[in-house]
């Protein structure tokens, strides 16, 4: 099984973010280290943080404008959804769907946190956007109209606001 460690590769500088995406990948060990009487509960623990989680990150991205079916919100729900696809054949007595799904998203998470992840806090700083309290501290820095992509490199250039593809070439 694909086994995922935090390392400050997948810190993105947003410690509330990288807090939430550290504890992500402890609970993900977790399941990779369960036995099978204990990978259910490992598996469930997991999947209730991970709703937290994406919930927690739509939620910023609806405070500074993503549209609500932006890819990286509908990636949140593919992935949700299919967790909770292996929760019930678990519950039905096949765990190995939850093994295999488990090595997969140790793949899937350095992606997703190091291009979506990191676009989303490299916007959430620059609108100065608090997510402690839903503040945005630089109202004139959000993009005029909703971003409908992911916000990051990984998305068409129409799919990005001018004012993010413009930061991100001066960073390159």
């Amino acid at each position: 099984m694909a086994q995922l460690e935090w390392s400050d590769a997948l810190a993105l500088d947003l410690p509330v973010m990288d807090d939430i995406h550290q504890e992500f990948v402890d609970l993900l060990a977790a399941v990779d280290r369960a036995d099978d009487a204990a990978l259910l509960p490992a598996w469930r623990a997991l999947v209730d943080h991970t709703d937290h989680h994406f919930a927690q990150e739509d939620a910023w991205m609806a405070s500074t404008r993503f549209a609500s079916g932006n890819c990286h919100s509908m990636q949140h729900k593919v992935v949700l959804q299919v967790m909770r696809e292996g929760t019930a054949r678990a519950e039905q007595g096949d765990l190995k769907p939850l093994r295999i799904m488990a090595s997969e998203l140790a793949l899937w998470f350095p992606q997703h946190a190091q291009s979506m992840d990191a676009a989303l806090a490299l916007h959430v700083r620059r609108v100065g956007f608090d997510p402690a309290t839903g503040i945005v501290h630089a109202p004139d820095a959000l993009p005029g109209e909703l971003i409908h992509g992911c916000g990051g490199a990984s998305c068409s250039d129409e799919d990005r606001p001018a004012s993010v593809a413009r930061e991100e070439a001066a960073a390159a």
